[in-house]
């Protein structure tokens, strides 16, 4: 008999610890979105872990901007941040407050509130493909720049709250290289900072940075 996850929710002392050790053990943790209509909750399947002064690959390589504020910490708070002029995507602060670093929420599977996901996510051809990527997930999970900022870890009523879930065993979970980073952040051998759940059909395919051509 297969156990049900544990809906207790993740304490701040989860997130305050290495992002590498937060990325893999946010693996089969549920996040659940809060919305006037219900609930909505995902299991995360796929996470890119971004270590701040020492990634060239993350939004706060360069230092504190006005952009990736929330980066700083406290950890267990969610930084949300707009791309490519519509998309929106998620991330969960973790490490020592001061120390910007974060874990991107690429893919996962929605296990409640699917009728409320598939109102947001018309463009899904089934339930799989609902949070399969990273802009799908917070499209899905109605999160945008105003949950900037969230903590998942308040007591009381909040928009969005990690729980335990039930935690992938250490040999199913895959690693390599990120998606879409340009340069040495995209080294797999240096950065192998993508973890999924091994043969997850939510996982999200792997795509190389391509850079972007301006139209003439």
């Amino acid at each position: 008999m297969i156990a049900p996850p544990d809906r207790t929710p993740l304490r701040r002392e989860f997130f305050d610890r290495p992002v590498l050790d937060v990325a893999p053990d946010l693996l089969g943790r549920i996040l659940v979105r809060t919305t006037p209509d219900g609930p909505i909750a995902v299991r995360l399947t796929e996470v890119e872990a971004y270590d701040g002064p020492n990634d060239p690959g993350s939004h706060a390589y360069r230092g504190r901007t006005a952009r990736n504020e929330v980066m700083f910490g406290p950890p267990g708070h969610v930084y949300v941040y707009f791309t490519y002029g519509m998309w929106h995507c998620m991330n969960l602060v973790c490490g020592p407050e001061g120390r910007a670093s974060a874990v991107l929420l690429r893919a996962g599977e929605v296990v409640e509130g699917t009728e409320l996901a598939r109102k947001r996510r018309l463009s899904a051809r089934s339930d799989k493909e609902l949070a399969k990527g990273p802009a799908r997930l917070a499209t899905a999970l109605e999160v945008g720049r105003a949950l900037d900022g969230t903590d998942v870890c308040a007591s009381g009523e909040t928009p969005l709250r990690m729980l335990t879930g039930t935690p992938v065993p250490p040999d199913q979970v895959r690693s390599g290289p990120r998606t879409g980073v340009a340069g040495e952040g995209g080294n797999g051998d240096v950065h192998p900072w993508r973890f999924w759940v091994a043969n997850d059909p939510t996982v999200s395919p792997y795509r190389a940075h391509a850079p972007r051509r301006r139209s003439s």
